[in-house]
């Protein structure tokens, strides 16, 4: 069986995000979407409502689970017993440190590989930075948001007192 592993911080998960995850399913038998924490990101959303956010919009993916983990990735993966990590990129500049943390992954755990998957073109520009400064503004996030966590995203900012208009 093959698995895999598409960490990431997910704050909030977006359709580029989606994107990776609906091309990555169709290549592996069992894919795991982990919440990882990033310290050097300071969050809008907890890891379970991030987590509550993959589940939703990942459920017609019957391979898909969603999970989170304050672990090292490689330890993660080896209780997974899943040998690839995915990583989207959307520019070159996103490779020079996915490449980096990939060679260390590899150094900390021998057979782990890392896949590198572009994203489609449609999404290139979006992240989650952007889509949380959107929100900000009060723009439409449709073409930017699973449309199962769009009201989700505005009531958080506003309940964070975080809007403009």
């Amino acid at each position: 069986m093959s698995i895999a592993v598409y960490p990431g911080s997910f704050d909030p998960i977006t359709l580029g995000h989606l994107n990776i995850i609906r091309r990555s399913a169709a290549v592996f038998d069992q894919l795991y979407v982990c919440v990882m924490v990033n310290s050097d990101k300071k969050p809008l959303f907890t890891r379970e409502e991030r987590e509550d956010f993959i589940r939703r919009v990942t459920k017609r993916f019957p391979n898909v689970t969603a999970e989170s983990s304050d672990k090292l990735l490689v330890e993660y993966m080896e209780e997974r017993e899943a040998k690839v990590i995915i990583k989207g990129l959307r520019a070159v500049s996103d490779f020079d440190r996915e490449f980096q943390i990939a060679l260390i992954n590899r150094k900390l755990k021998p057979g782990i590989e890392t896949l590198f998957m572009p994203s489609s073109e449609k999404y290139t520009y979006i992240s989650s930075s952007a889509v949380k400064e959107m929100t900000r503004y009060g723009a439409d996030l449709e073409t930017f948001v699973p449309h199962e966590i769009i009201d989700d995203v505005v009531r958080k900012v506003e309940s964070e007192g975080m809007m403009f208009k």
